[in-house]
């Protein structure tokens, strides 16, 4: 009965270290957003964003210009033409306006659309290569330590030298 009993006690306690030694999660964290920033695909990608930016930005100051010379023509020879005339060229005048309005709104949807296709593949091979290393390192979990997120440090590994390391940077 004596041996029954060590024989309990031995087995509860194996029990209950081995079920607190999985109860323990390993818990690591990176700042994501300063690991995609210093990424050379992401610099490529907001140098791309830039560029298409100034383009569209030229085009709608070239837009802007050119109406504005209109209209000082057209008021500069307002009191030379009919009424109509100056009905006509009034209503050209605000077609103009909404044709670069619509360009401007088009040109900020076509620059969201670009920076989404152009990030996402980046913010994609930065969270594989944590992944990777979190899983090779025995990591259960890893947390997102960029500023404001709400994750407030202790301890634990950071991983932003071993991600950078897989990532070849």
């Amino acid at each position: 009965m004596k041996q029954f009993k060590t024989l309990f006690i031995a087995l509860a306690l194996t029990l209950g270290a081995t079920t607190f030694a999985n109860a323990q999660s390993k818990v690591a964290h990176i700042a994501t957003q300063e690991l995609v920033e210093t990424m050379p695909a992401y610099k490529d990608a907001m140098s791309q964003l830039e560029k298409l930016e100034k383009t569209y930005d030229a085009e709608i100051k070239d837009m802007l210009t050119e109406a504005q010379n209109t209209m000082q023509r057209y008021q500069s020879e307002a009191e030379t033409v009919t009424e109509e005339e100056n009905a006509k060229r009034a209503s050209e005048l605000q077609a103009t306006e909404r044709r670069i309005q619509e360009h401007s709104q088009r040109a900020r949807q076509e620059l969201q659309k670009k920076e989404n296709d152009l990030i996402r593949p980046v913010i994609e091979k930065a969270r594989e290569a944590i992944q990777k290393v979190a899983r090779e390192q025995g990591f259960d979990y890893v947390l997102d330590s960029t500023t404001g997120t709400g994750v407030i440090l202790a301890d634990g590994k950071d991983l932003m030298a071993d991600v950078k390391a897989e990532l070849g940077m």
